[in-house]
């Protein structure tokens, strides 16, 4: 087993959440470890796929808002950097009986931080977007600011990013363990033993079998 200089983080799983965390860390400077037990962007975890939805008004609470405002920010810092679009912005719809928790959690979010968006009937949204057909006591809140993101290109550009900047990157590598220590972390994988200040852990599906 080899043992590798010691990292101010380690990033565990380089997933959408994980390839983002290293891009950032390294971006800012930091001496950055990611380790995926896969390949990047493959075809196991959560990000895989053509498409991911993303839009302003979060139905689950308003807290999120802001976060969404500095995400769509951030996107299109990345896609300056790559030279590159990963953010459509196509407009958004959620549907739901007036009150259900979907529609009135994504009206919440819109009243309370300002969101552009529309009431819509199912007649007006059937009008406007022919391809919806909804029941008569179902509305619509239309969101023009909502989009989609393209995840696989979205981790690629991320971990490319993040080496540019001198991350290290360690693919087809399985952590088998994590344990705090006195001065921050250790990881212990199938190929060897890092140490850290701090481990950033986003393994998704796998996390259970990381912490306990």
């Amino acid at each position: 087993m080899t043992q590798a200089g010691r990292y101010d983080a380690i990033v565990v799983g380089v997933g959408g959440m994980g390839s983002a965390a290293l891009y950032h860390l390294a971006k800012r400077g930091k001496r950055v470890l990611g380790i995926e037990r896969f390949g990047i962007a493959h075809d196991l975890g959560s990000s895989h796929g053509v498409t991911r939805i993303i839009r302003m008004a979060y139905y689950e609470a308003p807290a999120y808002v802001p976060l969404l405002r500095r995400s769509y920010e951030l996107w299109r810092e990345l896609e300056t950097s790559a030279a590159e679009q990963i953010l459509h912005i196509t407009g958004g719809i959620d549907a739901g009986l007036p009150d259900s928790r979907l529609f009135q959690g994504a009206l919440q979010s819109c009243i309370e931080h300002d969101l552009e968006h529309e009431i819509l009937t199912s007649d007006q949204l059937s009008q406007r977007f022919p391809g919806f057909r909804l029941p008569q006591d179902v509305q619509a809140i239309y969101q023009a600011d909502a989009g989609f993101l393209m995840p696989e290109r979205c981790i690629e550009l991320h971990v490319a990013g993040a080496l540019e900047h001198g991350a290290a990157l360690h693919t087809e590598e399985q952590v088998r363990d994590i344990v705090e220590t006195a001065n921050g972390v250790r990881v212990t994988t199938d190929q060897g033993r890092y140490e850290a200040d701090t481990a950033v852990i986003c393994a998704g599906a796998w996390t259970g079998k990381l912490l306990p």
